[in-house]
């Protein structure tokens, strides 16, 4: 399998990686041989899942094809292009340019990037026959990587756009409540939970719809609960200005869901002082809907699930028998610390 390697956002340390491989493993590809470095996750796998990163990663930046990896060192990086055929990718005729990035993380590297990229572009441009230096324009562009004193290199796939996350961010919906997810992380939590096209999605607590309208636009079927009428139709509100259809928003309680079946769940019950718990404590709220939750769910199906740090979400969630995948932490604010945890249905 080809060696591809992906540029990730540096938003949270944990997520981004974790996305892609969910992304993979919902749209049924295989991978091997993972590396997971600052900002950057290389492994093996099949061209075409590219696109599949592309429409549905959240935390992606940049994928592409890796050609070579090296130390950080203009003396390895020259050595490793000198020995890469750069003719199976860059035709006589196309022209190219030459991007390095240095994460952040690594700003102190003695290594300095321009002086990098004329380096790489001379030696790309003395062994592929007919092909042109273009800046602005051209048609095959090559990035670099520098993290953890390596240099990741090779030939850009597709570049994420990632602006539409923010024209959908909590305030600008019509109906807005302090407690909605970042639209961004209600997308990264349905991939974390293998959602994928015309899977059910449910979320017990949907709230202003963030999980809803970001599961729709990766093709999944989308169905909301929660216990208040005022958010259901908020919600309702929220969905029609992004034109979004959900299979139903259903006034409800999620610790006794009136469904039999979903494919998956998404959900991040409420807590903290904006929120209602519906007259429990936070960690009975959140062990009775994982309990509702794994009625609904099939044998590997999973559920993502948000709850304050605190919890311990992962110890509750084994307790009642599903098999604990992963977690991430996102800050919020001084007091709060989300704990994203992913498990699935064994039994």
């Amino acid at each position: 399998m080809p060696k591809l390697f992906f540029l990730l956002s540096g938003e949270n340390p944990t997520l981004p990686a974790s996305e892609v491989k969910a992304i993979l493993e919902a749209e049924g590809y295989s991978y091997a041989n993972v590396e997971v470095l600052d900002q950057t996750l290389r492994l093996e796998a099949e061209l075409d899942c590219v696109q599949a990163v592309q429409v549905r990663a959240a935390f992606t930046r940049v994928c592409a094809l890796e050609l070579f990896t090296s130390d950080a060192t203009e003396t390895e990086a020259a050595k490793a292009a000198n020995q890469t055929d750069f003719t199976a990718v860059l035709k006589p005729g196309e022209s190219f340019s030459v991007r390095v990035n240095r994460i952040k993380n690594y700003a102190d590297d003695a290594i300095n990037t321009m002086t990098l990229e004329g380096k790489l572009g001379k030696i790309i441009h003395q062994n592929t026959p007919g092909s042109k230096v273009n800046l602005k324009h051209p048609d095959k562009t090559f990035i670099g990587i520098i993290t953890e004193g390596k240099l990741v290199f090779g030939l850009k796939l597709t570049e994420i756009q990632t602006k539409t996350f923010s024209e959908r961010r909590p305030r600008k919906k019509p109906f807005f409540h302090p407690s909605a997810m970042p639209s961004k992380l209600a997308r990264c939590m349905v991939n974390l939970a293998h959602g994928k096209a015309e899977a059910l999605v449910l979320d017990p607590f949907c709230g202003t719809g963030s999980t809803l309208i970001e599961a729709t636009y990766i093709g999944c079927r989308a169905l909301g609960v929660d216990a208040q009428k005022r958010m259901i139709l908020g919600c309702k509100k929220n969905l029609s200005y992004f034109n979004i259809s959900p299979e139903g928003l259903v006034l409800a309680d999620a610790r006794q869901l009136p469904l039999t079946r979903v494919d998956c769940v998404v959900t991040d019950p409420p807590y903290g002082r904006s929120a209602s718990t519906l007259k429990s404590t936070t960690k009975q709220l959140v062990v009775d809907v994982l309990a509702s939750s794994l009625a609904l769910l099939r044998l590997g199906q999973r559920i993502c699930i948000a709850s304050p740090k605190t919890l311990n979400i992962s110890r509750l969630g084994k307790q009642l028998g599903y098999r604990y995948i992963e977690s991430h932490f996102a800050y919020v604010h001084r007091t709060l610390t989300r704990e994203i945890a992913v498990f699935e249905k064994e039994k």
